[in-house]
């Protein structure tokens, strides 16, 4: 079986081609990036004003299965991610049970592979139940099929902890990627600490609950020499704190998320709950101190931090509201609207970091449209505008900030390993 995507325009990061060109893909992997003539041909596909690119790779996500199915599944997740353009997703281990035995990484690695739309990672937990008392067992977590170790959810308060944990990730060759709060300072805060916040009676979060852990994790992951990859940065400070640490030749990476350099800490004005995340939205020095990050090429990923909630989570008060963004269907379009657009980072840039430079932070063999890979590709109208209807979303998780906002870029169709997995509208 043989189908062709002709006329696109590809970009591929891992080998730094950017152009026109057809793509052969025959019996599931990408057999030709170039000019396709002279062989048979089953189906073909003009992709002519789109954009491909390798499938999106998101290596933070909740998929909230087992144990918090009425907000998410494995099945309906993986549907949201593949409209949104990923075909390989790594799955925060906060699920009941936690990620932190055998028998639920084989659970949820062998529902990923009877849906075979997506390739699903899980992340294991750090800590037993993530208590952050007692280490979890990573060697066996890790031969079960887990690609990376975190608490996320909750930080690693333990000092101590970390650095036993720290010193075995090293041996296993994986990182420990890290919600970094300060549970001492944000205690019961439930938004940013600003003006806005204290005008509407709402406890605040402060930067520093956020840029002092990291400061203080860097330094134990550099007396082990083991690689610390931090996950969604919001605060200018901890920006600050992380290129230092990156000059400095340390073993660290890390995160950002679309709703951090797109929306600010207004978007809570009225209790506006669907605002609610957490790390919270920042003030709009924080936003642009994140985009100047993207721009300089000191991050490592854009991640979504896909957080599904049902209603009930968040129509309630602020203080009683879960934490948490629905983010697989807006991605593309919100990195295309307010990165790409605007000339923070070319597409090619932006892509990089959405496919190849996640993958490569987490040893995946992903985040690649070169020929002999499999054919995990997305096609891309970066000038298509769009409303955004929460209650159009493939996930359960209809929890978003950006509902009734105009957007531009959408994703048109996804490819998984050849197979046509996702057709927009």
């Amino acid at each position: 079986m043989r189908t062709v995507i002709r006329n696109a325009y590809v970009i591929a990061p891992a080998s730094s081609f950017e152009g026109f060109a057809d793509i052969s893909i025959k019996d599931g992997f990408i057999e030709t990036v170039g000019e396709v003539v002279g062989v048979s041909i089953d189906k073909e596909i003009d992709a002519t004003g789109l954009i491909a690119s390798p499938g999106f790779v998101d290596i933070h996500v909740h998929l909230r299965d087992p144990g918090f199915t009425h907000k998410e599944t494995i099945e309906t997740g993986l549907n949201a991610a593949v409209k949104g353009g990923f075909t390989t997703v790594c799955c925060m281990p906060n699920t009941k049970p936690v990620i932190d035995n055998v028998q639920t990484v084989e659970y949820i690695i062998n529902k990923a592979k009877n849906l075979n739309i997506c390739d699903l990672y899980p992340i294991g937990s750090i800590s037993k139940n993530e208590e952050g008392k007692e280490l979890s067992d990573m060697l066996s977590l890790h031969k079960a099929g887990c690609v990376a170790f975190s608490d996320d959810g909750l930080p690693v308060m333990n000092a101590e902890l970390l650095r036993k944990a720290l010193i075995y990730s090293e041996d296993l060759n994986v990182p420990l990627t890290l919600h970094e709060e300060d549970k001492n300072i944000s205690a019961d805060g439930v938004v940013n600490e600003c003006e806005l916040a204290f005008r509407l009676g709402l406890k605040g979060i402060p930067n520093v609950s956020e840029s002092s852990m990291i400061a203080r994790d860097i330094e134990i992951a550099k007396s082990t020499k083991a690689h610390l990859h931090i996950c969604h940065v919001s605060a200018k400070e901890s920006v600050e704190v992380l290129k230092k640490a990156k000059l400095d030749g340390a073993n660290v990476t890390f995160e950002v998320m679309p709703h951090h350099f797109s929306l600010t800490d207004k978007e809570i004005d009225g209790y506006n709950t669907y605002a609610k995340v957490n790390p919270p939205l920042r003030s709009k020095s924080d936003v642009e101190a994140i985009k100047a990050a993207i721009a300089s090429g000191v991050v490592d990923a854009i991640a979504t931090d896909h957080a599904p909630h049902e209603e009930d989570s968040k129509r309630c008060t602020m203080q009683k509201a879960a934490f948490g963004i629905s983010g697989f269907e807006t991605a593309f379009a919100v990195v295309n609207t307010y990165l790409i657009d605007k000339g923070i980072v070319s597409i090619a840039d932006a892509i990089n970091l959405m496919t190849y430079k996640p993958a490569k932070t987490f040893n995946l063999d992903a985040g690649s449209i070169d020929e002999g890979k499999y054919a995990n590709i997305v096609l891309l109208d970066k000038d298509f505008e769009w409303i955004v209807d929460r209650f159009k979303f493939v996930s359960k998780g209809k929890n978003t900030p950006y509902h009734g906002k105009t957007l531009k870029g959408k994703v048109v169709k996804t490819f998984y390993k050849g197979r046509e997995v996702y057709q927009g509208e």
